[in-house]
């Protein structure tokens, strides 16, 4: 039989949490993120869940591609624009719409040869300092843009650096304002933290929201909020099983260079799933872990195929037992990915994005 690690995608919860993203902002429509494979889950997998939505946002050309050969023929956005000339005949083929942040991109535009006329979203520096014109340069850009005949329509954009901590985004949502109050075309500004933390403002919600995160089950501002708090539901599970089982006296060392130590007897189950499979190897002693939909956690070092956990919440487990690593067990329960990721230092993100080749993926309900 197989290795029993498996990743399972819940399209039930990707509609809910989409339909969450679009109850925030119920004026303004909703572009599904489904950049880097729709981080991590499969854009082929997750293609019917969203549809539901107004556009697609994503990165790269093969994956807009991809979406029209599902399709969609709505509206599809290029966050970062095109990188090279060429791009804009694929632009014009397949009605890419896609941003413009570079002096660059404009110069490929005017010597581009169209019939019909791009969809561009001008993007506004206003101090994520990643992308984008500053405001100084902003009105400049727009202007050049308005007068080629190769564009039809510009919206404006923008993307804040701080809408999900303390500081806000009240310096950026002012410098947007200033840059673009007298400009016609329509406005998006905000992603997954912005919507749901700050959208009771019409400015921010403006014409379009471009949820990524949140649509895939993970809280924008963990540990501040969970996702239940936002009423979000996990939409990736990475479960395995226990394929061991070690009994531990007092003074028992478990694993690599043998960090964690048993003060005390403790039964121990070892889980097929390791850093190989995209399981953070940061993760230390105390990460938690369901094993039969029961809360324990991990002990010792994460290996490249292997960890083990405390089996002591659970008497009843053991080889064979089910185990989620994120996501929802068989019994419901929900360990949430953000507290995986918060164990190992890093954020939800990464976690989806690095599911590694070798494991399954399966689509549940």
């Amino acid at each position: 039989m197989p290795r029993p690690i498996l990743a399972t995608i819940h399209p039930e919860a990707l509609r809910h949490n989409l339909a969450r993203m679009r109850q925030a902002a119920p004026d303004a429509r909703v572009w599904a993120v489904v950049k880097a494979n729709s981080y991590g889950h499969g854009i082929a997998r997750t293609y019917e869940a969203l549809r539901g939505a107004d556009g697609f946002a994503l990165l790269d050309l093969q994956e807009a591609e991809q979406v029209r050969a599902l399709g969609w023929r709505g509206p599809i956005l290029l966050l970062e624009g095109v990188f090279e000339p060429r791009d804009l005949e694929l632009c014009s083929r397949l009605g890419l719409w896609h941003a413009v942040h570079c002096e660059e991109q404009i110069a490929w535009l005017a010597a581009h040869k169209t019939q019909v006329g791009h969809r561009v979203f001008l993007k506004l520096n206003s101090g994520m300092n990643r992308l984008g014109f500053t405001p100084q340069g902003y009105r400049t850009a727009w202007m050049r843009l308005n007068a080629l005949p190769q564009v039809d329509e510009i919206t404006h954009m923008t993307h804040f650096s701080d809408a999900d901590g303390p500081r806000g985004i009240a310096h950026q949502l002012e410098a947007f304002e200033e840059v673009t109050r007298d400009l016609p075309g329509e406005r998006s500004l905000s992603n997954s933290a912005a919507s749901l933390r700050h959208a009771s403002d019409a400015r921010v919600r403006g014409d379009w929201i471009r949820p990524g995160i949140a649509v895939y089950g993970s809280a924008p501002d963990f540990p501040e909020h969970t996702m239940v708090h936002w009423d979000l539901q996990p939409t990736m599970t990475l479960s395995s099983r226990i394929i061991g089982v070690q009994r531990l006296q007092p003074g028992d060392t478990v694993g690599y260079g043998s960090s964690f130590t048993a003060d005390a007897p403790l039964r121990i189950g070892v889980v097929a799933c390791g850093y190989a499979d995209g399981y953070p190897r940061h993760c230390s002693t105390g990460t938690p872990v369901l094993v039969d939909g029961v809360r324990t956690r991990l002990v010792g070092r994460v290996s490249m195929d292997m960890l083990a956990v405390d089996l002591s919440p659970v008497p009843q487990a053991g080889f064979g037992s089910e185990v989620t690593l994120w996501g929802t067990a068989t019994n419901g329960a929900v360990l949430a990915i953000d507290e995986v990721a918060a164990s190992a230092g890093t954020l939800s993100y990464e976690l989806m994005c690095a599911l590694a080749p070798r494991v399954p993926v399966t689509v549940g309900a």
